[in-house]
């Protein structure tokens, strides 16, 4: 029997944004893990300095066009088994988070 594919998701935002974006990504599917123990809500998060430079033509929601901006973010890294799951908490973390572009990565997961 097969497992379905894991992928991990991985995005970075100010800190008092992190509790939505963690209840929109959790209600995608995102941080379950399979097995008996039914573990959800599961991630692990660091603190950090988010470095950025908006462009001419954006609309930035921290710092001034054409200005380099230092903020305090967190990295944020979570589990989502199978790709709908991964797909669906990017859509609910670009829905969530105060960035017009926010970062984040998508890394699929090898089963050994």
């Amino acid at each position: 029997m097969t497992s379905p594919t894991r992928y991990k998701l991985v995005f970075f935002t100010p800190p008092q944004y992190l509790p939505a974006i963690k209840t929109a990504i959790f209600a995608a599917g995102a941080g379950r893990y399979p097995g008996p123990g039914g573990y959800t809500e599961c991630c692990f998060t660091t603190p950090g300095v988010g470095s950025f430079k908006p462009g001419d033509s954006a609309n930035p929601h921290i710092g001034e066009r054409g200005k380099v901006e230092e903020v305090g973010e967190v990295r944020c890294e979570t589990l989502c088994v199978g790709r709908e799951v991964a797909r669906d908490a990017v859509e609910a973390l670009k829905r969530s988070h105060p960035y017009e572009e926010p970062a984040y990565e998508v890394y699929k997961l090898e089963d050994f």
